[in-house]
């Protein structure tokens, strides 16, 4: 829809708002009403905007995949070679780990949402297939599979842990998923 002529940015805040207010409360937290407040614009703006609750939330969520995908490119495309790309994983696992826990729970929430409702696994599919796509610049597909499951699960291991792994023994882990098996020769 388009934005209001007053207030050109108004939509973008709606955006913020709702990503905000679901790393304070969880997604059931949310509402119309808390966001608008949040947001700082009439509750009208709401469905001016956005058509229900479900169009806000895969839009908020798909902003906040961008901004995950991005971090993975700002990572992922200037390794030379597959040393340093491993070294480039190493690195991207520890920035989104050591990183906000706003955007933990806000991959968190998504993944719940995601496993409840399969309507926004198109958003985890495709933010999934995109982080592949940076990972299958260094590594054959089979294994940049394996990397993005290791990376989200390194991730979350030191994100939670009261006593995170070393950088150590994170890129002992990205090695051995990476280097090709002697077995498989």
């Amino acid at each position: 829809m388009a934005t209001g002529h007053t207030d050109p940015q108004r939509r973008e805040r709606i955006l913020a708002a709702t990503l905000d207010l679901i790393a304070e409360e969880g997604v059931a937290g949310v509402s119309h009403r808390k966001i608008a407040a949040r947001a700082g614009v009439p509750l009208g703006s709401m469905t001016y905007h956005f058509a229900g609750m479900d169009e806000l939330l895969r839009e908020a969520f798909g902003r906040f995949a961008d901004h995950v995908v991005t971090v993975f490119d700002a990572h992922l495309a200037a390794p030379d070679g597959p040393e340093q790309a491993r070294e480039a994983v190493t690195d991207l696992v520890h920035a989104l780990s050591e990183g906000t826990r706003r955007d933990l729970v806000l991959t968190q929430e998504l993944y719940t949402l995601a496993a409840r409702r399969p309507a926004y696994r198109e958003l985890t599919d495709a933010w999934m297939h995109r982080s592949r796509v940076h990972l299958e610049k260094h590594f054959d597909p089979d294994t940049a599979r394996q990397l993005d499951a290791l990376i989200e699960g390194l991730i979350l291991h030191r994100a939670l842990s009261r006593h995170p792994h070393d950088r150590a023994l994170t890129a002992e882990a990205v090695t051995r998923i990476t280097t090709p098996s002697r077995l498989s020769r």
